[in-house]
This record gives structure tokens, sequence and C-alpha cells, in this order.
């Protein structure tokens, strides 16, 4: 299982806000029954490490479907291999520190 943190940046919009962007992103994950979080600085997204790039690329197309001329998206990929990681669990073993 891997951990997928994506920011997806339409660039040129109307307004400073994003969240109508941001909105058509996690309708996409709802719609893709996908486990995400949502945060202030992007959403993380748990899978299948094929299945989480494919989902990244679905996701970068999805402000060009708006009629956006450019994009800026920034991936980063926990993908662990020597045991199961998922939403949570990080913070959960930080907690357990403290």
């Amino acid at each position: 299982m891997a951990l997928l943190q994506i920011s997806v940046v339409p660039v040129g919009t109307p307004t400073t806000s994003l969240s109508s962007y941001v909105t058509d992103i996690i309708k996409k994950c709802k719609r893709e029954n996908l486990n995400y979080r949502l945060t202030d600085m992007g959403t993380i997204i748990e899978g299948k490490t094929d299945r989480v790039f494919s989902i990244a690329r679905e996701l970068h197309e999805i402000p060009f479907i708006d009629g956006m001329k450019r994009v800026l998206t920034t991936i980063i990929i926990d993908d662990r291999r020597d045991k199961e990681v998922g939403l949570d669990d990080k913070i959960k073993s930080v907690k357990s520190r403290l």
C-alpha cells in the first residue's frame, strides 16, 4: 500500500480562490471510491502503487477539462514495502511516542 500526496494547482484562474478546483478533485476521489484525506495543503490518497500513480494522472487532468491552460501538480509518494501503511499510521506512531 502506498500513500500519495497530491496538490493540483491551475494557473491563471479568474480569482485567487482554488476551492472550486479542489472540490472537483475530491468529487473524483469519491466517484473512484478512494480512501483519501483532504488537508490544507493537498490531498492524501491511500492505495496500491499502480493505482495511486494512475489516479494522480487523472487528477492532474481535471483542471484542463475545466478549461485551464496550465496546471502545476506536486506529488509526494510514500511507498513502503516492508509493511502495510495507511492513512493516520504515521500520526499514530508519533502520538504513541509523545
